[in-house]
């Protein structure tokens, strides 16, 4: 009983007695429709030949008498398909007919009305049998009645043929919902309970759950890859709460520890006001780079907490970069190196003008920190171009690079090569610049150039209707961002 419940209260159950009750309505206003308007066809048909027959019986008495028009009505009712009639005088004596047995009150109102009236018919095999008819009776001189008619057969058959023809297709109706019931139930109720299934598995904390996709596109489908895209995004900022968190314990615990060391050695050892200064100092300076740790750890996490898309506009890339490389030529030059720029002409993107900045800074800073040659002057390349449908950014010099096994591990938050160890820095630099990527439905590669490392990270282009919406603007304004 619970199971017949549970059908009985799912919406295919509904949508099945919905679908059988309209159908049903349908069809039957359907089939009532061209009934009625059939039988009244009929009925029409049958009025004008009762009428066309009485008017040309009415010429023949007219022309020849009573004589002639029995002599008429004699041919005329040998016919097989022949109209009904019937002659009697004034004493009710049958002259002439194909009416065997037919009410006496018929023949009695003569007065030229359309009546329906049940007979029986002279001939073979057929005077037993009771029929339908549409008559008329008029009454001639001399005291002659002269009835016309038409039998109604063939209208009561196409009727029942019409009822039957209801009867089989309601059962056709309620066979057809039956079926069409038991595949939406199992069909749904299959893919509902798949849902529910994933759905109590992400419940319980565990969000590798995906929901399943079938293939067929149907609305079961769509749903299904927007909340998988929908729990792929939860999933990557749990993760990146976690990996704050995870990093939080364990990386930002050697600098606090040092900190606190410090604190201590100064109040055990320190002697004199400049004592404690020069602790102080190193406190403060323990805590400056501490801040800077968490705000970056924060920007992070804002950047991958925004929805893709987000904040975008349509970007000159040209200016952007020229500034990026006015602002750094200066200090490359002072490191003894150069910086180039290479971009195709025109070059726009859809996207976030100070985050794009802000990566082609932090991997600036990058190459300056990491990337210098061991022999010769240093060289940073900005380049750009279009690359399947996507607007790459560019950025090379030819220093010693990244082996391909730590190219990906370099993108982790805090991790620092054994080269890089002698440097300041935080180890986030880079994972800035994949947390704008992604923002930007790219990502950032790298890619050894023997010598030199070339990052690049991909965009997208802007189209023709949004730089034609946008007037040409070039996204948002400021100045590139600071490392």
């Amino acid at each position: 009983m619970t199971r017949l419940r549970r059908f009985t209260r799912t919406t295919a159950f509904k949508l099945s007695l919905l679908y059988i009750a309209v159908f049903t309505v349908m069809s039957g206003f359907l089939l009532l429709y061209v009934a009625d308007n059939t039988d009244h066809l009929m009925s029409e048909q049958v009025v004008q030949s009762v009428d066309s027959e009485m008017k040309d019986l009415a010429d023949v008495y007219v022309r020849g008498g009573v004589r002639e028009l029995v002599d008429t009505i004699g041919r005329r009712s040998r016919h097989p398909d022949a109209s009904l009639y019937l002659l009697v005088d004034f004493a009710g004596n049958a002259l002439v007919g194909n009416i065997a047995r037919l009410p006496t009150t018929v023949l009695e109102e003569a007065d030229g009305g359309l009546r329906r009236v049940r007979y029986t018919r002279i001939g073979q095999d057929l005077e037993g049998v009771e029929r339908q008819a549409m008559v008329r009776t008029f009454e001639l001189r001399g005291g002659f009645r002269l009835l016309v008619g038409r039998d109604l057969g063939d209208q009561l058959r196409f009727a029942n043929l019409l009822a039957n023809a209801l009867r089989l297709w309601l059962i056709v109706v309620v066979v057809m919902a039956a079926i069409t019931w038991l595949f939406v139930s199992r069909r749904v109720m299959k893919r509902i309970d798949e849902l529910s299934a994933t759905s109590r598995t992400i419940m319980q904390g565990d969000l590798s759950g995906r929901l399943p996709i079938a293939g067929t596109n149907d609305e079961f489908d769509r749903l299904a890859v927007n909340l998988n895209t929908m729990l792929d995004r939860i999933e990557v900022l749990m993760q990146s709460m976690k990996d704050v968190t995870d990093n939080i314990a364990h990386d930002l615990k050697t600098p606090l520890a040092r900190l606190q060391a410090r604190i201590e050695t100064a109040l055990r050892e320190a002697k004199g006001e400049q004592g404690y200064r020069s602790a102080l100092e190193a406190a403060l300076e323990e805590s400056d780079q501490l801040l800077r740790v968490f705000n970056a750890l924060l920007h992070i996490a804002r950047i991958e907490s925004m929805a893709p898309g987000s904040v975008m506009a349509p970007t000159d890339l040209n200016k952007l970069v020229a500034e990026v490389a006015d602002l750094y030529e200066p200090l490359v030059e002072d490191e003894g190196g150069r910086l180039e720029t290479a971009l195709a002409p025109s070059l726009r993107a859809d996207c976030n003008r100070d985050l794009v900045s802000q990566a082609l800074v932090n991997l600036i800073e990058n190459v300056l920190k990491y990337g210098r040659p061991q022999d010769g002057n240093l060289v940073i390349r900005l380049s750009g171009g279009e690359e399947d449908g996507r607007v790459v950014l560019e950025v090379s010099d030819n220093g010693p690079g990244i082996p391909e096994g730590d190219q990906d591990r370099v993108m982790e938050r805090f991790v620092r090569l054994e080269e890089s160890r002698s440097e300041p820095g935080t180890g986030l630099g880079l994972s800035l610049v994949k947390a704008i990527a992604r923002l930007h439905g790219g990502d950032l590669r790298f890619k050894n150039e023997g010598p030199g490392l070339k990052a690049r990270i991909d965009l997208k282009p802007v189209s023709s209707r949004s730089g034609h919406e946008q007037g040409g603007t070039t996204g948002q304004s400021g100045q590139p961002g600071q490392p």
